[in-house]
């Protein structure tokens, strides 16, 4: 069942994201997503680019949120926080994986019952790798 609530409407800043950790009913996984503010209301989009997966948007202290699209601070591509689709950078055309939320009594919701409510931050992390998103890269 979906409806857990993430937090209230007036927590999620203007200008940034907010990081929360949801896990998928079926695998057991947990995966992070954020919460941005839009024109038409709150939207939940999954915590990476779309050009390179294992590179989170909000890596903890809130993702850069400048002229109503999400940063990526690693390749500098902007997401449209409305839509998800990446208008400038090497994922241009993409759409980020969207998280169904609703609002409802000052709060959002979980809105999928693919996934459950884990906690506000980041998804734990069993590997003692240190964080994701290293500078170095396979080159093909």
């Amino acid at each position: 069942m979906s409806g857990e609530r993430i937090a209230d409407v007036d927590a999620v800043p203007a200008e940034s994201s907010l990081l929360f950790t949801v896990e998928d009913r079926e695998s057991g996984e947990e995966r992070e997503a954020v919460l941005v503010d839009t024109d038409d209301g709150v939207r939940a989009w999954f915590n990476y680019c779309q050009h390179w997966r294992d590179v989170n948007l909000d890596t903890g202290d809130g993702a850069v949120v400048r002229d109503g699209e999400l940063v990526c601070k690693r390749h500098g591509a902007t997401f449209e926080c409305d839509s998800g689709e990446c208008t400038f950078g090497p994922c241009e055309g993409a759409v980020l994986d969207e998280l169904g939320i609703r609002r409802a009594d000052g709060g959002v919701f979980v809105d999928d019952d693919g996934y459950a409510f884990v906690r506000l931050g980041e998804a734990e992390n069993d590997e003692d790798d240190g964080p994701q998103s290293t500078e170095s890269r396979i080159g093909f």
